[in-house]
């Protein structure tokens, strides 16, 4: 494999990573509607999925391409006093930026397809966008429950995108770079030497705004109850209901992903104090690449964060609208605005992981 990657062209092998990355999250997608079904199961003490197989073999594994040939042959209908355009336009608009955002994101140590200094604002940026999906969906369907079903996610998302931003100032603070291979590095020196260890509080409400951000369980007011309807994607079928489905999910591995790099050392092992007596650990073949440094360390914490979304979903009932918006304006950023002075005076006295 390393022959072949060395034979290829240098312009061609960032081709190669974003087709590899982006064949990866697909699947990841696909596969995660699975595990969310099979863990919520077990948790409630039943079965998830566990007919459709993949030729024969490994029962339940093949639900989520019978779920894909299902929406795809399912008839796309537009209607008629919508904006036709605009209602065509906007599942791209809610699904492209969460796969664009990994073009920054560190996958492996010292590599990221674009490492640009300005990534975090790139990740705000882009997170940003995602929002004028939800409110184009609703508007451009003509239809009221759409559009007020739009108008509650826009207004949560808005709510809970300040606290996540306000969060991110405080790993801003703490690595002094906007640059997430540079956020990454400066957590340097095991488990509790990540961000998440002094900025704790920080951490948490940037997982909550995450979870919003996502519409998902306890926050999920975009599918009014008393309405009986889906929110502002009410009014789309097939394909176009498909994508909205892919953009959640994969908002989901995005924020579960973040996490782990803002807060708990993207790629970086959590075993380096354990075996820093015995370096000859490293020299193993296979023991020492799972120890080491690497992408899979930020594949296992994306799937805890993973499971910690779906579990979320299995425990607390869904919240009430003012009971979200009283959370996100009156908790949350509060919460932040303190802990950023907080930090503000601990990097200025020294104390903490500023004391060197």
């Amino acid at each position: 494999m390393m022959a072949l990657w060395e034979s290829l062209p240098a312009f061609l092998r960032p081709t190669a990573v974003i087709l590899l990355l982006t064949v990866v999250l697909i699947l990841s997608v696909a596969y995660l509607t699975l595990w969310e079904r099979k863990l919520i199961g077990w948790m409630q003490v039943r079965r998830g999925p566990n007919r459709v197989r993949i030729f024969g073999f490994l029962p339940g594994f093949g639900q989520p391409f019978a779920d894909v040939i299902k929406l795809l042959i399912k008839e796309v209908v537009v209607p008629s006093q919508s904006n036709k355009v605009l209602f065509r336009l906007a599942p791209a608009i809610t699904l492209i930026p969460a796969f664009a955002i990994w073009a920054v994101i560190p996958v492996a140590p010292n590599y990221a397809i674009a490492n640009v200094d300005a990534g975090l604002l790139y990740v705000l940026s882009l997170t940003s966008v995602g929002v004028y999906g939800v409110i184009l969906a609703g508007w451009a369907s003509n239809s009221k429950y759409a559009f007020l079903g739009a108008m509650r996610s826009a207004a949560q998302i808005v709510a809970y995108e300040i606290a996540m931003g306000f969060a991110l100032v405080g790993v801003l603070m703490a690595s002094g770079s906007l640059n997430l291979g540079t956020i990454i590095e400066k957590q340097q020196g095991g488990l509790f030497s990540w961000n998440w260890f002094p900025l704790f509080p920080l951490f948490i409400v940037y997982f909550i705004s995450g979870v919003a951000e996502t519409n998902r369980a306890p926050f999920d007011v975009a599918e009014g109850e008393s309405e009986i309807v889906a929110g502002f994607h009410v009014e789309y079928s097939g394909i176009g209901f498909a994508l909205f489905f892919l953009a959640e999910y994969a908002n989901m591995i995005l924020i579960a992903a973040l996490t782990a790099v803002f807060f708990f050392g993207g790629w970086q092992t959590p075993l380096t104090m354990f075996v820093a007596q015995d370096s000859s650990l490293f020299q193993v073949p296979f023991l020492g690449l799972l120890l080491n440094d690497g992408t899979h360390w930020l594949a296992l914490k994306t799937f805890l964060f993973l499971c910690l979304f779906l579990w979320l979903r299995a425990t607390f009932p869904r919240y009430r609208y003012d009971q979200i918006m009283r959370l996100g304006w009156k908790a949350l950023i509060p919460v932040t605005i303190v802990w950023i002075f907080v930090e503000m005076l601990m990097i200025h006295y020294k104390i903490g992981p500023w004391s060197a």
